[in-house]
């Protein structure tokens, strides 16, 4: 029923966050920087900023949330109107099981989901060391 809110509020915080980080890093990138890499070097271009990453994360709650918004749209579960979520017109007892169901289901969902992410980052951080390990390689 209400499994989709857990995810939901975790992509807006990290929505939120991305774009903070996003915003630091444009002023960081804004301020001049120490000689080291030269700006047009693979290893510059190669790696990515973590607010784009934390976007990702973003797109894949984001994505998630719609689906399961849409399933239970379909299955009238939640409806266009207030109280939004048909169990919440049934009594206490609903109440209780659609903060079960947020509990269980909602928070496994976005565990999952925020690990998925992880291996993502894992797999981006090795793509990004073989330009620096080519280059080296040449050198």
């Amino acid at each position: 029923m209400a499994c989709f809110i857990v995810p939901g509020a975790e992509a807006i915080v990290v929505t939120a966050a991305a774009l903070i980080l996003k915003q630091r890093e444009a002023k960081k990138a804004a301020l001049p920087q120490p000689t080291g890499v030269p700006a047009g070097s693979v290893q510059s271009e190669a790696k990515q900023g973590f607010s784009r990453k934390l976007f990702w994360l973003a797109g894949l709650l984001w994505g998630g949330v719609v689906l399961l918004a849409f399933e239970h749209l379909w299955h009238g579960e939640v409806q266009p109107f207030f109280p939004f979520l048909t169990a919440a017109t049934e009594g206490a007892g609903a109440v209780a099981e659609m903060l079960s169901e947020m509990a269980s289901v909602g928070v496994t969902m976005a565990v999952l989901v925020t690990a998925v992410w992880a291996v993502m980052l894992v797999v981006s951080r090795s793509i990004e060391k073989r330009p620096a390990a080519k280059a080296e390689a040449q050198a």
